[in-house]
């Protein structure tokens, strides 16, 4: 089914040592054409965690880069630029929270011709506390404005999603924190990209989220993502 496509794998972590493990071990067990790896490459990004996230990423296998500015997008940036020659790239959070062979899902629907799969956890299933209210009313928000001012079906800013390569690189992807989903997003239907999403699963996550876990984390977060939508329908682009 795969056969052909080069897949990387991207997870940006932040003090995970209890679950990142758990979460490369997942991705490198799954399985391809002819029973081969469906991952050519798994990089976790270590973005400036004081606990021990690096070691046990590597120790269960991943590639481990160092990105000492905090920020969800410097994060992923820093692991995209460390994957060697693929054609399609999985995002997964380091937490647990997606469900790691739902990836072929994602990755069926890039097979079938889709430049950016989104897993929405709206169309899908979330267990009880693993989104908190304002996640759930932020999502809301952003995929509702998403509808308005582009006319695109949008539910969820899921972080769980496959992408190719040549889009991304069309995309120029350039926010460094919290925008990082919607400016995928946003920008691939401004570029004209099919963006689809598909149900996915959405676990509770082990550990506290530093985002919708905090107060400021939830607030600077609203905040980002709301300019970002504004600022890209304002420029039309980056």
């Amino acid at each position: 089914m795969y056969q052909g496509y080069r897949i990387g794998g991207v997870i940006p972590a932040l003090n995970e040592e209890r679950s990142v493990g758990l979460v490369v071990s997942d991705f490198l067990g799954l399985r391809g054409d002819h029973d081969s790896p469906l991952l050519d490459d798994l990089v976790v990004c270590d973005n400036a965690s004081t606990d021990d996230t690096a070691n046990v990423a590597e120790s269960s296998g991943a590639r481990v880069v160092p990105e000492p500015e905090r920020g969800y997008g410097a994060a992923c940036l820093a692991a995209l630029s460390a994957l060697e020659d693929v054609d399609v790239i999985l995002f997964a959070d380091a937490d647990r929270s997606d469900q790691p062979d739902e990836a072929y899902a994602l990755l069926d629907r890039i097979a079938g011709g889709a430049d950016l799969v989104i897993g929405s956890r709206v169309l899908g299933h979330a267990e009880k506390g693993a989104l908190t209210p304002p996640q759930r009313f932020g999502n809301w928000l952003a995929a509702m404005l998403i509808r308005s001012l582009w006319g695109h079906h949008t539910t969820d800013l899921g972080p769980f999603r496959a992408v190719r390569s040549e889009a991304l690189a069309k995309i120029g992807m350039k926010d460094r924190d919290y925008g990082w989903t919607v400016e995928m997003q946003v920008r691939a239907i401004q570029c004209g990209l099919q963006v689809v999403e598909i149900p996915v699963t959405y676990r509770k996550r082990i550990g506290t989220s530093k985002i919708s876990g905090t107060f400021k984390g939830t607030v600077l977060a609203g905040w980002k993502i709301l300019s970002t939508i504004g600022r890209l329908r304002l420029t039309g682009g980056p």
